[in-house]
């Protein structure tokens, strides 16, 4: 019989994204307290409140008068109490300068699983065309945008994010191209550098995405991914302003995420944006999708927005604060004489790093010392007894392919100090060091044979 027919999504599915591949290499054979993953974006485990997450659920199941039937099926908006502990939060703390008027007039939808989930609703409700955003950019987006059929064109960003008038360039070099343009998708402190977009550019970019829509006769969206807003520990930085209020047309979906600050598993992110045809159709996949986000975990995270969010945003932001200091120290000590530059550890848990010469593709000679691969029993120990690895993301993956950054992306990497602990991120930078001169001693052996 002749194969499964498989719609042209589930035909690119068959074929593993970069990153997916190589982190499916390592989790193979990683070992735990061993190996350093330095790689993964998942946050940090002493940040999650497990005690305050039991509690509030204990405290959901004891009210049902207010949290009826949690272990049931909810509506596809978002529960009512989840809908309103987010609009007290934003409002009562002024998160991007918004206020309860602004947000009345505007939709809330929570996802089915996650800020991911709507991402990945939007590839499915919009008809696949060009999608505009920074470059490096999230890739992980990037390959689901080009999997469901978009094209990804990526705008080279500088340490202050995307530049306003670069994109307007581009789109101006679009030409008769820029009819197909379906969305502009940026990360306001972006995956993978943490560069953190200033408000003067938000306000510009809104201006730029309006003025491309009145060009071509239709509302572009531009969809602001806010996940690490609220981990901006640098207490120097200006307090982010939503874009939402520079948006005379209604072209702006703000996307949000309790994940970085709460759990992950919870699955909450939430879309605020000006009713229109694109809400009711994310409304509907979210149905679609599942019906809602699990309720009780809709629950517990209103019950923490009401109750604990202060302390924890105070925790979590002190805890990320301390181990970026911590890294980039240790980067300096380590790397610095190799480096050209290094971006992040303002917000998030991210560095970026930009070496002068050493390249750090996964056939590089810095990727295979530290994942012990260089064919040399004195870097890689034995069969038995391999050394400890280090995994990190090459700036290869984080780049379009077809971009302006493709050359210099091969000297790039991004590390995440999110996940491990001190005691294992000083030993992993200290043999980043090791491979920038092993790696060093092999381009200059090259270069004289």
């Amino acid at each position: 019989m002749m194969d499964i027919d498989l719609s042209p999504y589930g035909q690119a599915s068959t074929r593993p994204s970069p990153v997916n591949r190589m982190m499916s290499a390592f989790a193979g054979d990683f070992r735990e307290g061993h190996d350093v993953n330095l790689g993964v974006g998942y946050v940090n485990e002493r940040t999650i409140p497990r005690g305050l997450i039991r509690a509030a659920l204990d405290e959901v199941l004891d009210r049902p008068e207010d949290y009826r039937a949690p272990f049931n099926y909810g509506g596809p908006a978002g529960a009512p109490y989840l809908v309103s502990a987010l609009r007290d939060m934003i409002t009562g703390r002024r998160v991007g300068g918004l206020t309860a008027a602004d947000l009345e007039r505007r939709t809330l939808v929570v996802g089915a699983s996650g800020a991911t989930s709507l991402l990945d609703g939007l590839g499915q409700v919009l008809t696949p065309g060009i999608v505009l955003t920074s470059d490096p950019n999230y890739y992980i987006y990037g390959d689901v945008l080009q999997r469901r059929g978009f094209q990804v064109r990526a705008v080279p960003e500088d340490a202050d994010g995307i530049e306003p008038q670069r994109l307007a360039d581009a789109i101006d070099k679009l030409g008769a191209e820029r009819e197909a343009v379906r969305f502009v998708y940026v990360v306001t402190v972006n995956n993978p550098t943490c560069t953190i977009l200033g408000n003067e550019r938000r306000r510009d970019l809104v201006e730029v995405v309006t003025d491309l829509g009145r060009r071509i006769g239709r509302k572009v969206p531009l969809v602001c991914d806010t996940a690490y807003e609220w981990l901006i520990h640098d207490p120097q930085v200006e307090a982010p302003r939503s874009m939402l209020l520079d948006d005379p047309e209604g072209i702006v979906h703000e996307l949000g995420t309790l994940s970085k600050v709460l759990a992950p598993a919870l699955r909450i992110g939430f879309m605020i944006a000006s009713p229109s045809p694109l809400t009711e159709a994310m409304v509907q996949n979210v149905s679609d999708v599942g019906f809602s986000a699990p309720l009780a975990n809709q629950a517990i995270a209103s019950r923490l927005l009401e109750t604990h969010l202060d302390e924890q945003l105070a925790s979590v932001n002190a805890g990320y604060r301390h181990k970026a200091a911590m890294m980039r120290q240790w980067i300096d000590e380590h790397l610095g004489a190799h480096l050209e530059s290094c971006r992040g550890g303002r917000a998030g848990f991210y560095y970026y790093l930009t070496f002068r010469r050493l390249e750090t593709t996964e056939s590089s000679a810095f990727f295979r010392f530290l994942a012990r691969t260089t064919g040399r029993a004195e870097i890689d120990g034995t069969t038995g007894d391999r050394r400890p690895r280090v995994i990190y993301i090459p700036g290869q993956f984080c780049v379009q392919p077809d971009g302006e950054m493709v050359e210099q992306s091969r000297r790039q990497l991004r590390l995440s100090y999110g996940f491990e602990q001190l005691d294992r991120i000083e030993p992993a930078i200290r043999m980043m060091g090791e491979a920038a001169a092993y790696a060093e001693a092999a381009t200059c052996s090259a270069a004289t044979s």
